[in-house]
């Protein structure tokens, strides 16, 4: 596929979204102007203010994703995060991936770069949910108001779902193929 198909095709996948996100936002202004008041002000206000505070960040993700894809050779890639990197490349995702600091403006982008780079879908799967399950940049937090003893349970029954989620995805791959295949082949 060509840079100007890829671009069209990254494209048409996000139009969908953002138009259910524009038909959310328009309904919920016309519900607080309806309302009455000024809310449909101080939404507006609130969410130019989040804006302005998640910007930055969301800049310089992508600016990383982006150096990630063009960067990083896919042959490196391939061989320690790729499908046949296996059981190793599953794990080293899931560790990436507790260990990634941010939100999802940071680990998604980062995610669909090492995916389009070659990075395997079992591998992204044991990223994003070591992200979201382990969170290592977390733990401080969860430490101070949950405990020690509560955080070394939590860990301990959940270490091994972001591998165990990275074999079910190539399991399930392997015996399907993504839409995006399906135009490729």
């Amino acid at each position: 596929m060509n840079q100007q198909a890829a671009g069209k095709s990254r494209f048409s996948v996000m139009l969908v979204p953002t138009l259910v996100m524009a038909v959310i936002a328009i309904v919920l202004f016309i519900f607080a102007v309806n309302k009455g008041g000024d809310e449909h002000i101080s939404g507006l206000e609130t969410a130019g203010e989040i804006m302005l505070n998640i910007a930055p960040l969301l800049v310089f993700a992508f600016i990383v994703a982006g150096f990630m894809q063009v960067l990083i050779p896919t042959k490196t890639i391939a061989k320690w995060l790729g499908r046949e990197a296996g059981l190793r490349g599953i794990v080293i995702g899931a560790v990436l991936g507790g260990f990634m600091p941010g939100g999802p403006f940071v680990s998604l982008p980062i995610a669909a770069a090492l995916l389009r780079a070659g990075a395997g879908i079992g591998t992204m799967v044991a990223f994003l949910t070591g992200w979201s399950i382990l969170a290592v940049t977390r733990l401080p937090l969860e430490v101070g108001l949950m405990g020690w003893k509560f955080t070394a349970i939590r860990l301990s029954v959940s270490f091994f779902f972001p591998i165990l989620a990275g074999l079910l995805a190539n399991f399930i791959y392997s015996r399907t193929k993504l839409p995006e295949q399906q135009r490729d082949s």
